[in-house]
């Protein structure tokens, strides 16, 4: 969170998988109760209702404001980024993100939809607070994680965003970003989750937690027998395959174009790729675009200040 005129300038990732502010992650999970739940944890009422935040992970949807729960979710990552810095009550600027062929047609419905209410009082996790949004920024995903290590993209660089739902590809020619060489593919984590548990369904009849799958892909072993974990590793090594053969559909040669990965499934292609360690960097951050969020708006919101 940074602090401009006593506004807070607070980024919210809006990722299928989690949420992420600058300093805060949580799972992009929510389900609603009409009254309040028997279990105390991550518990936001709002608009006399209840809501849990964080139990699993939000489905893919290409509208993220289709339905109320990103708004939600936003007022949950709001007031984690502020509880870290003991504030309940801000004046708060929004810094937010779309993947990057979704940004130009979406942008303005994201940022109404982010900014329908000028004021929201809530209370999560036991605490009170008064949030008087007055203004929103909306960037395209991926960029902004590397925007503070742009000095180091000379020659031809392509960065790669592997989210839970999507993964955005963007090609970056001596420091700058080129628009008409970006896509967004469905290739996200959630589909390696999906394919994992069928394979696992389909060779054992067995239906397999999503905790074990991401327990996999994380240490690249589980608690669970040899045929399972074999199974699930064959699966997600099939996984990161596909995902280089994008890449390779994108003219990504990797002895003449440095890769950067940055995202969630950073962790799949560290695990499970192979590659020159040389010619390929993962960040590692998964709150790296957040905080790029929030220092474009920074900067660009002084700018203003100072014309």
């Amino acid at each position: 969170m940074k602090n401009l005129n006593n506004v807070k300038i607070i980024a919210v990732d809006h990722g299928y998988g989690n949420i992420k502010t600058a300093n805060t992650v949580f799972p992009a999970g929510i389900t609603e109760y009409e009254s309040e739940p028997i279990f105390a944890g991550n518990i936001l009422e709002y608009g006399g209702k209840f809501y849990r935040i964080g139990e699993e992970h939000k489905e893919f949807i290409p509208d993220k404001s289709s339905d109320d729960d990103y708004y939600l979710l936003t007022l949950a990552a709001v007031a984690k980024e502020l509880n870290t810095f003991g504030i309940k009550e801000a004046d708060v600027h929004l810094a937010a993100g779309l993947p990057l062929t979704w940004v130009r047609k979406q942008r303005e419905e994201f940022r109404s939809y982010l900014m329908q209410n000028k004021t929201a009082e809530f209370r999560f996790n036991g605490k009170d607070y008064k949030i008087r949004f007055i203004g929103c920024s909306i960037y395209p995903q991926g960029y902004p994680a590397v925007i503070s290590k742009i000095s180091d993209f000379d020659g031809t660089n392509l960065l790669v965003d592997i989210g839970n739902g999507t993964m955005n590809i963007l090609y970056i020619s001596n420091r700058k970003p080129i628009e008409s060489r970006c896509w967004t593919e469905k290739a996200g984590v959630n589909q390696c989750m999906i394919a994992a548990k069928n394979a696992v369904l389909d060779n054992f009849g067995i239906k397999i937690d999503d905790s074990v799958i991401e327990t996999v892909i994380r240490k690249r072993t589980a608690d669970i027998a040899k045929p399972y974990l074999d199974c699930i590793l064959r699966t997600v090594n099939q996984y990161v395959n596909n995902i280089f053969a994008i890449l390779r559909k994108y003219e990504y040669n990797p002895d003449l174009v440095r890769l950067y990965v940055i995202g969630g499934g950073g962790c799949l292609i560290k695990n499970f790729g192979n590659y020159d360690k040389e010619r390929v960097t993962i960040i590692d951050d998964i709150c790296a675009t957040a905080k790029g969020y929030e220092y474009i708006a920074y900067s660009s919101l002084r700018r203003k200040e100072h014309q």
